[in-house]
């Protein structure tokens, strides 16, 4: 990990700065969305680097990932009252529809599923970083992801069929 513990926050800005976009970016698929979650993600950090400094990318990680999904549940609610207006508009993003799939996917996981997952593979944390910072062990870490990558892709294969259906 790049930023070492007794560092200033200033040494590690852009480095949080970068884990919590990619984090921010790969769930909502949004630059504009993914700069403000990196935004606010960092101002917390900054809030609290005495506290969070020892592992801050990590805590960066899961916080952006933490706040990507919450945009996610506010764009949901927003889309469900726009959708019969706009049922089938993809708003020009050919990914689109797959990642909406994969953010209900990722809400319908357990808290512990989902910081494993995020942390994991989405802000690409090694499985020991991860059990360091859940405060697990490798087994746990490797087990977890394991049950929440076969719910997310049950998740996505239903909604594939309910959208063949279609």
């Amino acid at each position: 990990m790049g930023a070492v513990t007794g560092q200033p926050y200033e040494a590690c800005f852009r480095d949080l700065f970068a884990i919590a976009y990619r984090v921010g970016y790969r769930i909502l698929g949004d630059r504009s969305q993914a700069e403000d979650v990196a935004a606010e993600a960092c101002a917390r950090a900054y809030a609290r680097w005495k506290t969070v400094s020892g592992h801050s990318e990590p805590w960066v990680a899961r916080v952006a990932g933490n706040l990507a999904l919450d945009e996610v549940r506010r764009l949901t609610r927003w889309r469900r009252r726009e959708s019969a207006l706009h049922e089938r508009d993809l708003g020009g993003d050919p990914h689109r529809a797959e990642r909406l799939d994969l953010q209900q996917a990722l809400q319908r996981l357990s808290k512990r599923q989902r910081e494993v997952l995020i942390m994991r593979y989405v802000a690409d944390m090694s499985e020991r970083d991860v059990a360091e910072t859940l405060g697990c062990s490798v087994g746990t870490v490797k087990s977890t992801a394991s049950r929440a990558m076969a719910l997310v892709r049950a998740g996505l294969t239903a909604g594939e069929e309910v959208r063949n259906d279609a």
